[in-house]
């Protein structure tokens, strides 16, 4: 069984999400001679990518939710995506905390780190813009030893 974790840029363009996607199918089904599990917060942006990815590669879809209001703090327009993602899952982990912030967010990454083998980083190489970014959960992959994979293709760009 191969775990993947994933951490990645949100706000993306529907140019820079198509480039994303195709890279992500591509990396995904390097992984598919084993039993395959995406593990994922299903974020708006790489975290959504990643895990449909994920399904459209017959893995199981294991959803980490950080906190009890984090649904609501994701875009209005990127509910129905999280709804039907969420759907999928064949597990879903809640967290304890109540408030979608930043430690909330930080809390949910370490938890899919200490179930995956490996993190795949949908990442411009950038620090974070805020605490629990991806270059944070990047780095707290990296001190743990778990091998990372970065995602960026030609011509994707982060606002």
């Amino acid at each position: 069984m191969t775990r993947l974790a994933v951490t990645g840029h949100r706000g993306l363009s529907d140019e820079t999400s198509s480039l994303i996607s195709a890279a992500l199918h591509i990396e995904i089904n390097k992984h598919t001679n084993s039993e395959l599990v995406g593990l994922s917060c299903l974020a708006d942006g790489a975290d959504t990518l990643f895990a449909q990815a994920i399904l459209d590669h017959g893995g199981a879809l294991h959803v980490i939710v950080p906190a009890q209001k984090y649904r609501d703090g994701l875009p209005a327009q990127h509910h129905p995506s999280y709804d039907a993602l969420i759907g999928q899952a064949v597990e879903i982990v809640r967290l304890d905390h109540v408030e979608s912030n930043p430690d909330a967010h930080m809390d949910a990454s370490l938890y899919m780190l200490a179930e995956a083998d490996e993190l795949v980083a949908v990442w411009d190489g950038q620090p974070a813009r805020d605490y629990g970014g991806t270059a944070d959960v990047v780095s707290a992959a990296r001190d743990q030893g778990i091998p990372v994979t970065v995602v960026w293709p030609v011509g994707a760009e982060r606002d």
